[in-house]
């Protein structure tokens, strides 16, 4: 099966609004600007809408590598190369901010989840409702005995923990099955929803075919590069 353009340009557009994101959030880091990112509801909208766009898109991937024989066989070293980055991610970030490191972001959310959800991808309508489930259970439910990293990961903390980038299973895995549902309905139409996006430029095609490097090399740049022009 060939690549599908137009998903490729959705995952780039993804891309750049992470990067616009975390250049913002440097800019705070480095005191050039006083932005609230843990409280303007802009800014935790922005973050939730990149972070479900993420997650939609690695659950319609899934439906795409379940259809091709080719991408099927390649699925878990895809899955153990995402867990890979979300070590690295781990192991730099602990490096940079070492009392607040990343200990179950995005990739780390994307891997797991992808393991679990395994049993659904030819199920979308299970996916829809544990989906939902998952959703509901990870908005409405905290408890203090899940407060601490053995048990954090999963969800149900009573507040947000101190690190850079925190997606537990609870609700975020219901937005990837979500994207399973997405991926059976999008693939039964030959994709013809996303057609128009296949004319956004090829350099958003680019990025979100490299979507993974891009991810783990673009904070480290922009990082540097606002390093030296403020200092």
């Amino acid at each position: 099966m060939p690549r599908i353009v137009a998903l490729d340009a959705l995952r780039g557009v993804a891309i750049v609004a992470m990067i616009v994101y975390h250049f913002c959030f440097d800019l705070r880091h480095f005191g050039v600007v006083r932005w609230d990112f843990e409280h303007d509801i802009r800014w935790l909208s922005a973050r939730t809408a990149i972070l479900s766009s993420f997650l939609l898109i690695a659950g319609i991937s899934a439906v795409l590598a379940r259809r091709n024989a080719a991408a099927d066989a390649r699925w878990l070293r895809h899955v153990l190369t995402i867990g890979a980055a979300a070590l690295l991610v781990t192991i730099g970030s602990m490096i940079v901010f070492p009392g607040s490191f990343i200990w179950f972001g995005v990739l780390h959310a994307i891997a797991v989840s992808l393991l679990l959800a395994r049993p659904l991808i030819d199920r979308p309508r299970a996916a829809i409702a544990v989906g939902v489930a998952i959703i509901v259970a990870g908005l409405a439910l905290s408890s203090p005995r899940f407060d601490n990293r053995v048990l954090g990961w999963l969800g149900f903390m009573t507040g947000k923990p101190v690190t850079e980038d925190y997606v537990p299973l609870f609700p975020w895995s219901g937005v990837l099955l979500l994207g399973i549902a997405v991926g059976h309905w999008l693939t039964d139409r030959g994709f013809a929803p996303l057609t128009p996006l296949a004319r956004l430029p090829r350099m958003l095609q680019l990025l979100g075919r490299h979507s993974l490097v891009v991810y783990l090399v673009h904070q480290p740049v922009l990082f540097g590069l606002l390093m030296l022009l403020v200092r």
